[in-house]
Formats: C-alpha cells, structure tokens, sequence
C-alpha cells in the first residue's frame, strides 16, 4: 500500500505557480541559445470536430512570428497533422515543421524529408477493420496519412464512441502485434502508424545540432510524452 501511495505521488500533475513560470521566464532571458518544441493540436489551437477547421488565426501566426524572429531562438513546430496541412499553414514561415508525429521533417527554407524509409503494407489490413468501426459508430470517421491511419470518434455519441475505442484499441492490438505497428490513443482519436515514427525521434534532430542553453517543449496529450522522454 505504502509503494502504491509513493507511486501515485510521482504521477500528480505539477502545475505552474509563478516561482516556476519566473523561473522559465528568467533562464529563457539569459539564455544565448533557445530551442523550442510547440505541439500544434490541443496546445496552440482548441480541437475541433473537424480537424480542418482548426487553422492558425492571425493572432497565432503573429505570435509563432514572434518567437522565430529572435537569432537565439530555433522554433520547431511539431504536430501529428500530415504535411500537406503544415505546408498550407506554415509553409512560408520561417521555423521548422514536423509532421505525423515525426514521420516528416523540413528545416526552415528546405525541404520535406521523411525521417526514414517506411512501408505502408500494413494499410490494406488495417483499413477495412476501421472501416468496419465506422459502420457501427454513426459520426465517426477515417483520416489517412502517408504512414498513418487515424479513427477520429470526435462527432459520435459520447459514450458509444468511448465504447467502440476501447473495443478498437484491443483488436488492433491484436492484429498489429506482428506488423511493427503502435496504437495511439489520443484526443477522440485512435491512430495506428509505424512503431519506428514518433515526436521524440524527430526532436533528435535538434536536440544534438549544438549545445542549446534553453529547451523547451509544450503538449497536451500522450503523443508528446516521447517529446518530453
């Protein structure tokens, strides 16, 4: 009992107080060189029932302008979105973009590149049971990435959605089990994709391009617990 009270101590989240956030306020003013990671969905924007309804309104754009501007700053904005979206949103920005988790990098003023070489096989089995999840949950839809596939449950009855997510989140456990595959659960979302693709990789990239003295990075859901790693 003692160990389970010790375990669920380390897990409370810690919010910000003011010592905390002067302290953020006072090394990111000293420091020569910054490196900053910004999920996108849920962290800069509100979800949406539509993910194409969540675009950067001007206040957004001038608030990432603002932080890329600065010489001390690297600015990577690192999203689950494809990279399409991201190049129709940010693509004449000047900071970097990260698209489906980390599948996608482009530098600022280069190209996309994917991180590696994947095979997207895994699709043409993967596809139909999630079809079958849209037949059985009115509201719900499939997005397709390059090497993704995501069930969003956003615009379905709450409590059947969180039914046939659980129900889903099993039986593509079992089925992905040999293919190399992660299952993903994020906000009314269940996202199967490459197990070799995720943010915290991508931020590698960054992380040991030179001695940074200020990192930071900011999310809002389990796709950025690698980030955070």
């Amino acid at each position: 009992l003692n160990q389970t009270k010790q375990l669920q101590s380390t897990m409370v989240i810690k919010r910000i107080h003011k010592k905390t956030l002067d302290f953020i306020l006072d090394t990111y003013d000293k420091a020569e060189r910054r490196l900053i990671f910004l999920d996108y969905d849920g962290t800069l924007v509100p979800f949406k029932k539509n993910p194409e309804d969540a675009n950067p309104d001007g206040e957004l754009i001038n608030l990432l302008n603002q932080l890329s501007i600065s010489e001390k700053n690297e600015l990577v904005l690192i999203s689950g979105r494809d990279k399409n979206t991201m190049n129709q949103w940010f693509g004449d920005m000047d900071f970097n973009l990260v698209a489906e988790h980390g599948a996608w990098l482009r530098q600022k003023n280069k190209q996309w590149n994917v991180i590696e070489p994947f095979s997207n096989d895994w699709k043409k089995e993967i596809y139909p049971v999630l079809e079958l999840y849209v037949e059985r949950t009115p509201g719900s839809f499939i997005e397709e990435k390059e090497f993704s596939l995501v069930w969003h449950y956003r615009k379905a009855d709450v409590g059947l959605g969180e039914l046939r997510a659980r129900e889903l989140t099993g039986t593509a456990t079992d089925l992905t089990g040999n293919l190399d595959l992660q299952i993903l659960e994020g906000n009314k979302i269940i996202e199967v994709k490459n197990s070799g693709i995720n943010k915290g990789r991508a931020a590698l990239n960054w992380l040991k391009s030179e001695n940074w003295s200020f990192v930071l990075a900011i999310g809002d859901d389990w796709t950025d617990e690698d980030l955070f790693k």
